[in-house]
C-alpha cells in the first residue's frame, strides 16, 4: 500500500499509509470516462418511474389508515408483518449481511487499510435498506391496525417503531456475523417473532387474545410515542455497537458473504439461476456423514425415484417450513378481507413451491442425460415414478392451505380441500417441467416496450413450467375468483385438467427434453 500511496498523484499520505478514501479516489480516476449527462438522466428517470409505481400502493395504504379494523383481520395482518420482519432478518443473515464486491474483497479487505473504512459503503447501504424496509413495516402495521385518531402522530410512531425494529434487527445480524456469541440472540429474536406471529394469527380463537389485539389497536398515541422513543434508543445503541464491530469483523466471514453475493450476481446475469440451488445443496451436504441403509425392494423406476424421498427425509426442516407456510394464504385472505388476485397468487405459488421441493432427481437426469440412460430406465417411466413425490407435496400443501382458508371463513361453503389432490398432477407436471428446462438463452431477442426493454430469454425461462401448472390449475383459479355456491362442476373439471396435463407431459417427455 505504501507503493500505491507514493506513486499515485493526488493520494493523501498519512505516515506512509494510504487512506480508504484516497485509494478509492485513485481507482475511480482510472476507471475511464466520467458518467455522462445521459447516464445521469437514465438513472434519475428510472428512480422517478420507481417512485411513480410505488406511489399508488403507498397512497392506498395511507388512505386506509383512518378506518377501524376488525380485531381478527388486524391479528392476521399483524402476523404477516411479523413474518415479514422475521424473513427480513433471515434474508440479511443469508446474505451476510456485510459483503463486498469481488475486487474489494480480494484487494481492499486483505490490505492494511482500516477495515471499518473499507466496509463503510456496505454499512451505508445496509442502513438505507433497513430504513426503507422499516418504513414499509411501520406503515403496513398501522394499516392493519387502523388509526382512529391523531393520524399524524400514530403514523410517525409506527414509522419510528418499524425503522427501529428494522435497523436494530439488521445491526444484530451484523453483530452475529462479527462474533458467534451474538448468534443465539439473533436466533432467539427470529424464533420469538415467529411464535408471536403464530399466536397473533390465532387471535380469534379465544376471547382474551382477541381483546388483546383490539387493545393494541386502540392504545393511546402518547403511550405509543414513548414506546417508539425507547425503541429508537435501543436501535441506535445496537447500530453503534454494530458500527464499532466492523473494525474487528473477521475477514473470512466477509469473504464468505462476498462469495455468496458474487454467485448470486453471476447466476442472475449470465448463468442459469437454478445453479444457486445446486450450490446451496452442495454446501449443505459437504462434510456430512450419512448413515447407510438398505435399498428397499422396489421396481426399477420407483427405486430410481427413492433417492428423492430419502433426500427429503434427511431435510426435516424443509417439511416443517412447508407445513408452516400453509397458513399464509389464510392470513393473506383475512388481512385483505377477500380472496383476490394476490391471495390466489399466494395459493398457487405456495403449492408450486412445495411441488418443486421433490424434483432434484429429475433435475439431475436433465442435466446429465448420459447418466440417466446408463440407469436403464425409460424417460417416461422415470418421470412417472418421480412425479409421485412432487404430486404428494404440492397436493398435500394445497389441501392443508385450502382447509385453513375454509376454517377461517375466507372461502365459501363446500369441500374446497378436494382441490388439493385433484390439482396434484398438474403441480407435479409443472414442477417436472421446471426441473428439466434448458438454461437461459441470452441470444433471444429483446422486446422494446414503453416501460423499457424486456429480454425474452429470462422471461421464457421463468415461465417454463409455471405455464403448465397454471393451465392445469385453471379450474381452481376460477373457483377462487368466482366463489361459486356449488363446487361439483369445478372439481370435476379440475380432475380432468390435472390428469390430462400430467399425462400429456409424460407422453411428450419421451421425445423431447421439455
Amino acid at each position: 500500500m505504501d507503493t500505491v500511496a507514493n506513486t499515485a498523484p493526488g493520494v493523501d499520505v498519512d505516515q506512509g499509509t494510504a487512506t480508504v478514501r484516497s485509494v478509492r479516489a485513485f481507482v475511480g480516476a482510472r476507471r475511464g470516462a466520467p458518467m455522462s449527462w445521459l447516464d445521469r438522466y437514465v438513472r434519475l428517470f428510472g428512480l422517478a418511474m420507481l417512485l411513480v409505481v410505488l406511489a399508488q400502493p403507498f397512497s392506498s395504504a395511507l388512505a386506509s389508515l383512518s378506518r377501524q379494523v376488525d380485531p381478527w383481520r388486524a391479528g392476521a395482518g399483524l402476523a404477516l408483518v411479523m413474518l415479514a420482519y422475521a424473513g427480513l432478518l433471515l434474508a440479511a443473515r443469508a446474505i451476510g449481511p456485510v459483503a463486498l464486491s469481488a475486487a474489494d474483497a480480494a484487494w481492499l479487505l486483505l490490505s492494511p487499510l482500516h477495515r471499518r473504512g473499507v466496509l463503510g459503503r456496505t454499512a451505508t447501504i445496509l442502513l438505507v435498506g433497513s430504513v426503507l424496509a422499516g418504513v414499509a413495516l411501520g406503515v403496513g402495521a398501522l394499516a392493519v391496525l387502523g388509526a382512529p385518531d391523531l393520524l399524524a402522530l400514530r403514523l410517525a410512531t409506527a414509522v419510528i417503531l418499524g425503522v427501529s425494529a428494522s435497523v436494530g434487527g439488521v445491526a444484530l445480524t451484523v453483530l452475529a456475523q462479527s462474533s458467534q456469541s451474538w448468534q443465539p440472540w439473533l436466533n432467539a429474536v427470529v424464533v420469538v417473532t415467529a411464535l408471536l406471529a403464530a399466536v397473533t394469527a390465532l387471535s380469534a380463537a379465544s376471547g382474551p387474545t382477541r381483546r388483546f389485539v383490539a387493545e393494541i389497536a386502540n392504545v393511546p398515541a402518547s403511550h405509543g410515542a414513548v414506546v417508539a422513543a425507547l425503541a429508537a434508543v435501543s436501535a441506535a445503541l445496537l447500530g453503534w455497537r454494530a458500527w464499532s464491530a466492523l473494525a474487528g469483523i473477521p475477514a473470512r466471514t466477509v469473504l464468505s458473504a462476498s462469495t455468496r453475493a458474487g454467485h448470486v450476481g453471476t447466476a442472475a446475469v449470465g448463468m442459469d439461476p437454478s445453479a444457486l440451488t445446486w450450490i446451496a445443496e452442495d454446501n449443505h451436504w459437504r462434510g456430512r456423514t450419512l448413515r447407510s441403509r438398505p435399498w428397499p425392494p422396489l421396481p426399477a423406476p420407483f427405486a430410481l425415484a427413492w433417492q428423492d424421498w430419502r433426500r427429503l427425509g434427511r431435510r426435516p426442516g424443509r417439511l416443517a417450513a412447508l407445513l408452516g407456510g400453509t397458513a399464509l394464504p389464510a392470513l393473506a385472505a383475512l388481512a385483505a378481507g377477500e380472496v383476490g388476485t394476490v391471495v390466489t397468487g399466494v395459493v398457487f405459488a405456495g403449492a408450486l413451491t412445495a411441488a418443486t421441493t421433490g424434483i432434484s432427481g429429475a433435475r439431475r437426469d436433465g442435466d446429465n442425460p448420459a447418466l440417466a440412460r446408463l440407469l436403464g430406465v425409460g424417460a417416461r417411466a422415470a418421470l412417472a415414478a418421480r412425479s409421485l413425490l412432487p404430486a404428494l407435496l404440492g397436493g398435500g400443501w394445497l389441501t392443508v392451505a385450502l382447509a385453513f382458508m375454509s376454517l377461517t371463513g375466507a372461502l365459501g361453503t363446500g369441500p374446497w380441500w378436494l382441490f388439493g389432490p385433484l390439482a396434484a398432477p398438474a403441480l407435479a407436471a409443472g414442477g417436472l417441467r421446471m426441473a428439466r428446462r434448458n438454461p437461459i438463452d441470452h441470444s433471444m431477442p429483446v422486446i422494446e416496450t414503453g416501460g423499457g426493454a424486456i429480454p425474452t430469454g429470462p422471461l421464457i425461462w421463468g415461465l417454463t413450467g409455471v405455464d403448465l401448472a397454471v393451465l392445469g390449475c385453471l379450474p381452481l383459479t376460477l373457483a377462487l375468483g368466482l366463489q361459486p355456491s356449488s363446487l361439483v362442476g369445478f372439481l370435476a373439471v379440475q380432475a380432468l385438467a390435472g390428469t390430462a396435463v400430467l399425462l400429456g407431459y409424460l407422453l411428450r417427455a419421451g421425445s423431447v427434453r421439455n
